[in-house]
C-alpha cells in the first residue's frame, strides 16, 4: 500500500483542513499503514480510474468512432482501423492495479462489518472488470489481485464466466444498501456518501451489462431486465441527471485534470465529419459545447462546424479550410467549473429503456424513453433542449433501433469505451466507410493481451487464446458472437 499514500489525500476531500480526525494516526508514520479503512481507497480509486477512462475516451474511442482524428494524419492511425500489439496495455495494467486495491476494500469492510462500503467496491468491481473484458474477452478474475495468497499464475475466466459473477454480484449489491446507516470513513468524491445514490448507479450498471449481453439467449436479458425496469422500489435506477455518476474534476490537486495543460486537448485533432455533420442536421446545441468552428484556410474567418472524414485517402492540402476541434473548455478543470468525467449517466438509462421497449422487452412507451434520454444527453452537457428539437425529421423517434442507437452514441461522448462496445453489440451508428481504412476494413473488436501476461503467465494465456480462437483484434468476444 506503500505506493498510494499521496492519493489518501483525496480521502479527506482534496484538503488537509478537511481531513477527519483519523488522518493525524494514519500520518504519523506514512511509510507503514498496517490496515486500512474501507474508505480508504474510496476516492483515489475512483478519481484515477475515471480520469484514466475519460483520457481513453479521447485517445482511442474518439478515434475509432469518428468523433475525431488526429490532424494531420497522412497514414496509420486507429482512424484507419490500425490498433497496435500494445494498445490495451495501460488498459489491462491500469485496471489491474486498481481491480485490486478494490478488492481489499470490501476485504476491509466485511472485517468491519459495513454493508455500504461493501456493496460500493462490489459496485466498483463490477463497473471496472466489465470494461475490462468487454476490452479482452477472457480475463483472469476468480484467482487475480491473489499474489499474497500464492496466486501468482491466476487462471483466465471465460466471459459468460465474468458476467455472470459481476450480474450476481451487482444484485447483492443491491440488498446490501442501507440507507439507515451512514458512510462514515470520510467524505466520497463521487456522491458526498450518499447511500441512495451508490446504489442506483449499482442498479443503472446492472441494466448496462444486462443489455449488453442481448445476443446471448441463454443469459435471458429480456426477462432480467423487464423485472429491473418493471419494479423501480427494489432497483432504483438513475431518473434525473443530479443522480448520474459523474466525477467532477475540479483541477485543485490532487484532483486534477487528465491533461497536465489543456491546451493538449485540442492540439493536433480535428473533428470526424461524422460527429459533426449529425449534429448539424439536428441544429444540435451541443455542437458549440463540443466543437470549435471551422475557419478558412488562413485562419481569418469562421465557416460553421466542419469536419474531415474519419481514414482519408490523400494528402492533408485536400482539405481547404481548417477543420473544427475540440472545445478546450470540455477539459478545463476548475472549481467552480468542475470537468465532468463520465463513468455512467442518467441519459444512458432512459436509451436503455428505450431499447428494452424497441425490442418488446416491456411494454412501455419507447418514444417516451428515447425523449427523456436525448434530452438529458443534451442537458448534461449544461445545453438547452430547443422547444422545436423533436420537430425535426431528422431527430423524431421512428421506430428503430438504429435511431435509439444514433441519440445513444452522442450520449456516451466522453464516457470511456463504450460509444465502441454498443457499436460491436448493435453495429449502429452506420458509420461511414472511409477511403484508407486498414485491416480489410474490419473494425478491431478487441486489443491483444499484453506482451507481459503471454510471457509472465504463458500457461494460461495460451489455454484462453484456445478458448476464444486466437489473439487477435478480429476475434469477437463470447457476447459479440
Amino acid at each position: 500500500m506503500k505506493k498510494y499514500i499521496a492519493l489518501l489525500l483525496l480521502t479527506c476531500g482534496g484538503s488537509l483542513v478537511s481531513c477527519t480526525d483519523g488522518f493525524e494516526e494514519l500520518n504519523t508514520d506514512p511509510n507503514r499503514i498496517e490496515t486500512i479503512s474501507p474508505g480508504t481507497l474510496l476516492n483515489p480509486t475512483v478519481y484515477e480510474l475515471a480520469a484514466f477512462n475519460t483520457s481513453r475516451a479521447d485517445a482511442f474511442t474518439f478515434d475509432i468512432m469518428q468523433v475525431a482524428l488526429p490532424y494531420p494524419s497522412v497514414s496509420g492511425g486507429v482512424h484507419r482501423y490500425l490498433v497496435s500489439e500494445s494498445a490495451g496495455n495501460s488498459t489491462w495494467t491500469t485496471y489491474y492495479r486498481w481491480l485490486a486495491n478494490i478488492r481489499e476494500m470490501r476485504t476491509a469492510a466485511v472485517a468491519a462489518q459495513d454493508p455500504n462500503y461493501e456493496a460500493v467496491a462490489m459496485t466498483l468491481n463490477a463497473w471496472v472488470y466489465a470494461n475490462l473484458t468487454d476490452c479482452f474477452g477472457d480475463v483472469p478474475m476468480t484467482e487475480a489481485s491473489q499474489g499474497e495468497a500464492g496466486v501468482l499464475y491466476p487462471k483466465f475466466d471465460t466471459q459468460q464466466q465474468v458476467y455472470n459473477q459481476l450480474l450476481d454480484n451487482l444484485d447483492v449489491a443491491n440488498g446490501l444498501f442501507s440507507t439507515t446507516r451512514t458512510m462514515s470513513y470520510g467524505s466520497d468524491l463521487l456522491y458526498d456518501n450518499n447511500v441512495a445514490s451508490w446504489r442506483r448507479f449499482c442498479n443503472s450498471l446492472r441494466m448496462r451489462l444486462l443489455l449488453r449481453l442481448s445476443k446471448r439467449p441463454e443469459m435471458n436479458t429480456a426477462t432480467r431486465l423487464a423485472a429491473m425496469i418493471n419494479d423501480p422500489t427494489k432497483y432504483p435506477v438513475f431518473t434525473q441527471n443530479s443522480e448520474s455518476a459523474i466525477f467532477k474534476i475540479t483541477g485543485v490537486a490532487p484532483n486534477v485534470s487528465p491533461w497536465g495543460r489543456a491546451i493538449d486537448f485540442t492540439t493536433s485533432r480535428a473533428a470526424a465529419e461524422f460527429f459533426i455533420d449529425n449534429l448539424n442536421t439536428w441544429n444540435d446545441p451541443r455542437l458549440a459545447k463540443f466543437n470549435t468552428q471551422a475557419k478558412t484556410k488562413d485562419g481569418r474567418s469562421n465557416i460553421g462546424y466542419k469536419g474531415i472524414p474519419s481514414a482519408y485517402g490523400g494528402s492533408d492540402a485536400q482539405f481547404q479550410y481548417q477543420p473544427s476541434n475540440f472545445n478546450i473548455a470540455l477539459v478545463t478543470a476548475k472549481t467552480e467549473a468542475p470537468m465532468p468525467s463520465v463513468l455512467m449517466s442518467y441519459a444512458e438509462v432512459e436509451f436503455i429503456k428505450a431499447e428494452a421497449a424497441q425490442r418488446g422487452y416491456t411494454s412501455a412507451d419507447a418514444r417516451t424513453h428515447y425523449e427523456r434520454g436525448v434530452k438529458a444527453a443534451i442537458e448534461q452537457w449544461g445545453a438547452v433542449v430547443p422547444a422545436t428539437y423533436f420537430q425535426n425529421p431528422a431527430v423524431a423517434y421512428n421506430g428503430t433501433l438504429e435511431r435509439i442507437m444514433l441519440q445513444k452514441y452522442y450520449a456516451l461522448f466522453f464516457n470511456d469505451y463504450q460509444q465502441w462496445f454498443e457499436y460491436r453489440r448493435t453495429g449502429f451508428p452506420v458509420l461511414p466507410r472511409g477511403q484508407d481504412l486498414q485491416n480489410n476494413g474490419i473494425m478491431p473488436t478487441r486489443f491483444k493481451y499484453p506482451l507481459i501476461v503471454q510471457t509472465n503467465n504463458g500457461d494460461n494465456y495460451r489455454a484462453a487464446v484456445e478458448v476464444m480462437g486466437a489473439d487477435d483484434v478480429n476475434t469477437k468476444v463470447w457476447w459479440e458472437k
